[in-house]
Protein backbone atom coordinates (compact mmCIF):
# COMPACT_ATOMS: atom_id res chain seq x y z
CA UNK A 1 0.00 0.00 0.00
CA UNK A 2 2.20 2.47 1.07
CA UNK A 3 4.34 1.54 -2.37
CA UNK A 4 1.39 2.22 -4.52
CA UNK A 5 0.95 5.62 -2.85
CA UNK A 6 4.04 6.56 -3.39
CA UNK A 7 4.30 5.58 -6.87
CA UNK A 8 0.93 7.58 -6.94
CA UNK A 9 2.43 10.64 -6.02
CA UNK A 10 5.55 10.34 -7.73
CA UNK A 11 3.51 10.23 -11.08
CA UNK A 12 1.31 13.57 -9.76
CA UNK A 13 4.52 14.94 -8.95
CA UNK A 14 5.83 14.11 -12.22
CA UNK A 15 2.69 15.37 -14.57
CA UNK A 16 2.96 18.60 -12.68
CA UNK A 17 6.14 19.26 -13.40
CA UNK A 18 6.11 17.93 -16.70
CA UNK A 19 2.82 19.60 -17.77
CA UNK A 20 2.62 22.49 -20.23
CA UNK A 21 2.66 26.35 -19.58
CA UNK A 22 -0.41 28.13 -20.12
CA UNK A 23 -0.90 29.40 -23.38
CA UNK A 24 -0.75 33.06 -22.22
CA UNK A 25 2.69 32.71 -21.37
CA UNK A 26 3.54 30.47 -24.21
CA UNK A 27 2.72 33.26 -26.50
CA UNK A 28 3.81 35.83 -24.94
CA UNK A 29 7.52 34.01 -24.32
CA UNK A 30 7.20 32.91 -27.64
CA UNK A 31 6.16 36.06 -29.42
CA UNK A 32 9.20 37.98 -27.40
CA UNK A 33 11.77 35.76 -28.26
CA UNK A 34 10.96 35.81 -32.05
CA UNK A 35 10.78 39.83 -31.61
CA UNK A 36 14.28 39.88 -30.41
CA UNK A 37 15.52 37.75 -33.00
CA UNK A 38 14.01 39.20 -35.84
CA UNK A 39 14.83 43.03 -34.65
CA UNK A 40 18.55 41.70 -34.54
CA UNK A 41 18.79 40.12 -37.67
CA UNK A 42 17.21 43.25 -38.85
CA UNK A 43 18.61 46.09 -37.09
CA UNK A 44 22.36 45.03 -36.68
CA UNK A 45 23.14 44.31 -40.03
CA UNK A 46 22.47 47.94 -40.39
CA UNK A 47 23.13 49.54 -37.79
CA UNK A 48 27.10 47.85 -37.24
CA UNK A 49 28.59 48.32 -40.07
CA UNK A 50 30.71 45.58 -39.89
CA UNK A 51 31.94 42.65 -42.72
CA UNK A 52 31.21 39.47 -41.02
CA UNK A 53 33.26 37.78 -43.68
CA UNK A 54 35.89 40.00 -42.66
CA UNK A 55 39.39 38.03 -41.81
CA UNK A 56 41.94 38.79 -38.99
CA UNK A 57 43.99 35.70 -38.36
CA UNK A 58 46.18 37.88 -35.53
CA UNK A 59 42.83 36.98 -33.50
CA UNK A 60 41.96 33.34 -35.04
CA UNK A 61 40.28 30.51 -32.56
CA UNK A 62 39.70 32.84 -29.33
CA UNK A 63 37.27 32.00 -27.09
CA UNK A 64 34.45 34.06 -25.90
CA UNK A 65 35.40 37.40 -24.02
CA UNK A 66 33.97 40.74 -24.18
CA UNK A 67 35.08 41.88 -27.57
CA UNK A 68 34.03 38.70 -28.98
CA UNK A 69 30.53 37.33 -26.78
CA UNK A 70 30.78 34.04 -28.92
CA UNK A 71 34.41 34.19 -29.80
CA UNK A 72 36.23 33.79 -33.32
CA UNK A 73 36.02 31.18 -35.98
CA UNK A 74 39.65 29.69 -37.17
CA UNK A 75 39.74 32.47 -39.73
CA UNK A 76 39.42 35.01 -36.87
CA UNK A 77 35.79 36.29 -38.10
CA UNK A 78 33.87 37.15 -35.34
CA UNK A 79 30.90 34.55 -34.59
CA UNK A 80 28.19 36.46 -33.54
CA UNK A 81 28.25 38.71 -36.48
CA UNK A 82 27.98 35.62 -38.37
CA UNK A 83 25.47 34.05 -36.81
CA UNK A 84 23.08 37.20 -36.61
CA UNK A 85 23.94 36.82 -40.46
CA UNK A 86 23.13 33.00 -40.96
CA UNK A 87 20.29 33.25 -38.66
CA UNK A 88 18.89 35.55 -41.27
CA UNK A 89 19.89 33.68 -44.17
CA UNK A 90 18.24 30.47 -42.39
CA UNK A 91 14.68 32.26 -41.36
CA UNK A 92 14.46 33.76 -44.57
CA UNK A 93 15.00 30.48 -46.57
CA UNK A 94 12.87 28.56 -44.07
CA UNK A 95 10.06 31.22 -44.32
CA UNK A 96 10.12 31.60 -48.23
CA UNK A 97 10.10 27.58 -48.57
CA UNK A 98 7.20 27.06 -46.20
CA UNK A 99 5.27 29.72 -48.43
CA UNK A 100 6.37 27.94 -51.44
CA UNK A 101 5.72 23.92 -50.04
CA UNK A 102 2.25 25.50 -48.55
CA UNK A 103 1.08 26.92 -52.35
CA UNK A 104 1.74 23.78 -54.18
CA UNK A 105 0.32 21.64 -51.11
CA UNK A 106 -2.91 23.49 -51.36
CA UNK A 107 -3.13 23.27 -55.36
CA UNK A 108 -2.94 19.69 -55.18
CA UNK A 109 -5.47 19.20 -52.38
CA UNK A 110 -7.76 22.01 -53.90
CA UNK A 111 -7.95 20.01 -57.34
CA UNK A 112 -7.88 16.42 -55.49
CA UNK A 113 -10.83 17.57 -53.24
CA UNK A 114 -12.98 19.70 -55.37
CA UNK A 115 -12.55 17.43 -58.33
CA UNK A 116 -12.56 13.63 -56.81
CA UNK A 117 -12.66 10.87 -58.50
CA UNK A 118 -10.00 9.47 -60.94
CA UNK A 119 -8.46 13.08 -60.39
CA UNK A 120 -8.15 12.87 -56.39
CA UNK A 121 -6.87 9.03 -56.64
CA UNK A 122 -4.30 9.91 -59.15
CA UNK A 123 -3.20 13.04 -57.16
CA UNK A 124 -3.04 10.97 -53.64
CA UNK A 125 -1.32 8.22 -55.85
CA UNK A 126 1.52 10.91 -56.45
CA UNK A 127 1.43 11.88 -52.44
CA UNK A 128 1.79 8.81 -51.41
CA UNK A 129 4.99 7.94 -53.86
CA UNK A 130 6.65 11.71 -53.32
CA UNK A 131 6.16 10.30 -49.36
CA UNK A 132 8.04 7.09 -49.62
CA UNK A 133 10.95 8.57 -50.28
CA UNK A 134 12.98 10.51 -47.14
CA UNK A 135 13.08 13.84 -47.50
CA UNK A 136 16.42 14.88 -46.53
CA UNK A 137 17.18 12.07 -49.56
CA UNK A 138 14.95 13.68 -52.34
CA UNK A 139 16.41 17.35 -51.60
CA UNK A 140 19.80 15.72 -51.60
CA UNK A 141 19.25 15.01 -55.21
CA UNK A 142 17.86 18.07 -56.05
CA UNK A 143 20.19 20.17 -54.73
CA UNK A 144 22.96 18.19 -56.86
CA UNK A 145 20.83 18.45 -59.97
CA UNK A 146 20.06 22.50 -59.18
CA UNK A 147 23.99 23.16 -57.53
CA UNK A 148 24.39 24.85 -54.07
CA UNK A 149 22.82 28.39 -53.97
CA UNK A 150 19.76 29.52 -52.52
CA UNK A 151 17.47 28.98 -54.60
CA UNK A 152 18.01 25.57 -54.75
CA UNK A 153 17.93 25.07 -51.26
CA UNK A 154 14.30 27.14 -51.53
CA UNK A 155 12.97 24.52 -54.30
CA UNK A 156 14.62 21.59 -52.95
CA UNK A 157 12.55 22.19 -49.30
CA UNK A 158 9.40 23.09 -51.26
CA UNK A 159 9.32 19.98 -53.76
CA UNK A 160 9.88 17.76 -50.87
CA UNK A 161 7.24 19.28 -48.05
CA UNK A 162 4.24 20.24 -49.58
CA UNK A 163 2.39 16.81 -48.75
CA UNK A 164 1.28 17.57 -45.91
CA UNK A 165 -0.21 20.58 -46.66
CA UNK A 166 -2.43 19.03 -49.21
CA UNK A 167 -3.76 16.35 -47.78
CA UNK A 168 -4.89 19.08 -45.28
CA UNK A 169 -6.30 20.51 -47.58
CA UNK A 170 -7.63 17.59 -49.68
CA UNK A 171 -9.64 16.29 -46.23
CA UNK A 172 -11.14 19.75 -45.61
CA UNK A 173 -12.36 20.04 -48.51
CA UNK A 174 -13.67 16.85 -48.85
CA UNK A 175 -15.51 17.70 -44.73
CA UNK A 176 -16.73 21.05 -46.44
CA UNK A 177 -18.59 19.50 -49.76
CA UNK A 178 -21.40 18.01 -48.32
CA UNK A 179 -22.48 21.30 -46.33
CA UNK A 180 -25.84 22.89 -46.78
CA UNK A 181 -23.88 26.10 -48.01
CA UNK A 182 -22.28 24.06 -50.19
CA UNK A 183 -25.13 22.89 -52.09
CA UNK A 184 -27.22 26.07 -51.89
CA UNK A 185 -24.14 27.74 -53.81
CA UNK A 186 -24.53 25.04 -56.26
CA UNK A 187 -28.25 25.14 -56.49
CA UNK A 188 -28.19 28.98 -56.63
CA UNK A 189 -25.28 29.02 -59.92
CA UNK A 190 -22.29 29.02 -59.28
CA UNK A 191 -19.78 27.62 -60.88
CA UNK A 192 -17.26 25.44 -59.51
CA UNK A 193 -14.13 27.74 -59.42
CA UNK A 194 -16.37 30.43 -57.85
CA UNK A 195 -17.44 27.87 -54.98
CA UNK A 196 -13.89 27.12 -54.90
CA UNK A 197 -12.78 30.76 -54.11
CA UNK A 198 -16.29 32.21 -52.53
CA UNK A 199 -16.70 29.10 -49.89
CA UNK A 200 -14.22 26.61 -49.85
CA UNK A 201 -10.88 28.22 -49.68
CA UNK A 202 -11.71 30.92 -47.43
CA UNK A 203 -12.66 28.17 -44.90
CA UNK A 204 -9.84 25.97 -44.89
CA UNK A 205 -7.47 29.31 -44.83
CA UNK A 206 -6.97 28.97 -41.00
CA UNK A 207 -5.36 25.38 -41.48
CA UNK A 208 -3.35 26.25 -43.99
CA UNK A 209 -1.73 29.20 -42.49
CA UNK A 210 -1.22 27.17 -39.16
CA UNK A 211 0.42 24.41 -41.76
CA UNK A 212 2.59 26.91 -42.84
CA UNK A 213 3.66 28.36 -39.70
CA UNK A 214 4.44 24.58 -38.27
CA UNK A 215 6.23 24.09 -41.79
CA UNK A 216 9.13 27.17 -41.45
CA UNK A 217 11.04 25.44 -38.37
CA UNK A 218 10.79 22.47 -40.24
CA UNK A 219 12.55 24.08 -43.25
CA UNK A 220 14.77 25.64 -41.60
CA UNK A 221 16.19 22.26 -39.98
CA UNK A 222 16.17 20.81 -43.57
CA UNK A 223 18.33 23.55 -44.82
CA UNK A 224 20.70 23.47 -41.94
CA UNK A 225 21.13 19.63 -42.36
CA UNK A 226 21.72 20.29 -46.54
CA UNK A 227 23.99 22.81 -45.38
CA UNK A 228 26.02 21.10 -42.94
CA UNK A 229 26.37 18.04 -45.75
CA UNK A 230 28.00 20.86 -47.93
CA UNK A 231 24.84 20.80 -50.48
CA UNK A 232 22.96 24.08 -49.70
CA UNK A 233 24.40 27.44 -49.44
CA UNK A 234 27.54 28.19 -50.98
CA UNK A 235 30.79 28.05 -48.56
CA UNK A 236 30.66 32.36 -48.69
CA UNK A 237 27.21 32.76 -47.38
CA UNK A 238 27.14 32.32 -43.88
CA UNK A 239 24.02 30.22 -42.77
CA UNK A 240 23.72 28.40 -39.91
CA UNK A 241 24.16 25.09 -41.36
CA UNK A 242 27.32 25.93 -42.72
CA UNK A 243 28.71 27.74 -39.41
CA UNK A 244 27.89 23.98 -38.15
CA UNK A 245 29.76 22.44 -40.97
CA UNK A 246 32.83 24.79 -40.21
CA UNK A 247 32.83 23.87 -36.96
CA UNK A 248 32.53 20.75 -36.46
CA UNK A 249 36.46 20.57 -37.43
CA UNK A 250 37.24 23.09 -34.28
CA UNK A 251 35.70 20.44 -32.24
CA UNK A 252 38.94 18.13 -32.00
CA UNK A 253 41.13 21.33 -31.20
CA UNK A 254 38.83 22.74 -28.27
CA UNK A 255 36.92 25.24 -30.38
CA UNK A 256 33.67 24.26 -28.75
CA UNK A 257 32.03 27.99 -29.38
CA UNK A 258 31.55 27.90 -32.71
CA UNK A 259 29.16 25.09 -32.67
CA UNK A 260 27.57 25.90 -29.72
CA UNK A 261 26.77 28.99 -30.67
CA UNK A 262 25.03 29.09 -33.90
CA UNK A 263 23.62 25.61 -33.02
CA UNK A 264 22.02 27.32 -29.73
CA UNK A 265 20.39 30.09 -31.98
CA UNK A 266 18.87 27.42 -33.73
CA UNK A 267 17.10 25.88 -30.99
CA UNK A 268 15.83 28.83 -29.38
CA UNK A 269 14.12 30.07 -32.70
CA UNK A 270 12.95 27.01 -33.70
CA UNK A 271 11.30 26.17 -30.41
CA UNK A 272 9.87 29.93 -30.05
CA UNK A 273 8.09 28.96 -33.47
CA UNK A 274 6.89 25.93 -32.85
CA UNK A 275 5.49 27.37 -29.51
CA UNK A 276 3.53 29.94 -31.44
CA UNK A 277 2.22 27.12 -33.91
CA UNK A 278 1.14 24.99 -30.89
CA UNK A 279 -0.91 28.03 -29.14
CA UNK A 280 -2.67 28.63 -32.80
CA UNK A 281 -3.43 24.70 -33.88
CA UNK A 282 -4.81 24.49 -30.05
CA UNK A 283 -6.79 27.55 -30.68
CA UNK A 284 -8.05 25.83 -34.32
CA UNK A 285 -9.03 21.93 -31.82
CA UNK A 286 -12.52 22.67 -31.07
CA UNK A 287 -11.86 20.37 -27.77
CA UNK A 288 -9.18 22.74 -26.51
CA UNK A 289 -10.79 25.72 -27.15
CA UNK A 290 -12.86 25.78 -23.82
CA UNK A 291 -8.85 25.19 -22.03
CA UNK A 292 -7.98 27.69 -23.58
CA UNK A 293 -10.59 30.49 -23.41
CA UNK A 294 -8.10 33.64 -21.89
Amino acid sequence: MVDTSWRQVTRSRIAVAAAPKSPRVRLLSSAVILGVLAVTVIVVPLVVNLNQQFVDLAIANRPPSFAHPFGTDEMGRDVLLRVIYGLRVSLMVGIVAALVSTVLGTLVGALAGAAGGWVDRLLMRLVDTVASVPHLLLGIVIVAVLGPSLTSVIISIGLTHWLSSARIVRSEILSLRGRPFIDAAIVGGSSRMRVMGRHLLPNVAPQVLLATTLMIPHAVWHETALSFLGLGMPPHMASIGNMINDAKRSLLTGGWWMSLAPGLVLVIATLAISGLSGVWRDRLNPRRRSELSW
